[in-house]
């Protein structure tokens, strides 16, 4: 199981440009148990196009660009170059003092067929990034693959705002060759059977293509048990 991972790809140092001269209204991340301080969203692709990062929508598959993508040509760039199925894309503004508390987004890992990656855009060197126990030492222009199923926390320390584009996508064999060429940490993935055949069901009954995609692998793992 890949833990976290450096990733090579690199966002054009653009996206910071773009990002300051662009002001419209950011808004206050929905899941408020999860931090405190400032935590704000842009989203650039969403379901249906529109404003939207309820988790309840995140399976759907009618993923489209909203109406901020059209300001961010170096995101949309950025994102032609990816050989993969890209759902949502959205900026993350986490505010100099505030942090995110330690928390799990179940099921949200590359093993699980789908990926979450981060490009820090504006950072600063006081910002603590965690996954379980280990530090990232996450640097604007770079990009990070974390497994958000694993209990994860940030902390902005710093004076200035700490701002990551972050994409979910699909995992094929283009994100798989991506992955081969990462600096990944791993550990032993214990499975529960019982578990992965609730999270299977789970999916049958959403009855949609992504939903009906992920539980196909996780049912082909399972049998390579």
């Amino acid at each position: 199981m890949i833990c976290f991972a450096q990733i090579p790809l690199m966002s054009p140092g653009s996206i910071a440009a773009e990002l300051a001269s662009y002001s419209s209204d950011w808004k206050a991340h929905f899941n408020t148990s999860h931090y405190q301080g400032e935590w704000t969203v842009l989203p650039l692709r969403a379901p249906g196009g529109k404003y939207h990062i309820v988790p309840d929508l995140m399976m759907e598959q009618n993923y489209a660009d909203t109406a901020h993508m059209k300001y961010f040509p170096s995101v949309n760039s950025l994102l032609r170059s990816f050989g993969c199925p890209v759902q949502s894309v959205r900026f993350l503004n986490l505010k100099a003092g505030a942090c995110i508390k330690p928390h799990r987004d179940r099921e949200l890992a590359f093993e699980m067929g789908e990926a979450r990656l981060h490009f820090p855009i504006i950072t600063n060197p006081d910002v603590a990034f965690f996954v379980e126990d280990n530090r990232l030492n996450m640097q604007a222009g770079e990009c990070w693959y974390i497994n958000a199923n694993l209990t994860h926390q940030v902390h902005n320390n710093g004076n200035t705002d700490r701002v990551h584009l972050v994409v979910d996508c699909l995992v094929n064999d283009w994100l798989r060759e991506l992955f081969s060429h990462a600096d990944k940490h791993t550990k032993a993935d214990i499975v529960n059977i019982e578990e992965q055949k609730q999270i299977i069901e789970a999916l049958r009954l959403q009855n949609t293509p992504t939903a009906t995609q992920l539980a196909n692998q996780l049912e082909r793992e399972l049998g390579a048990l």
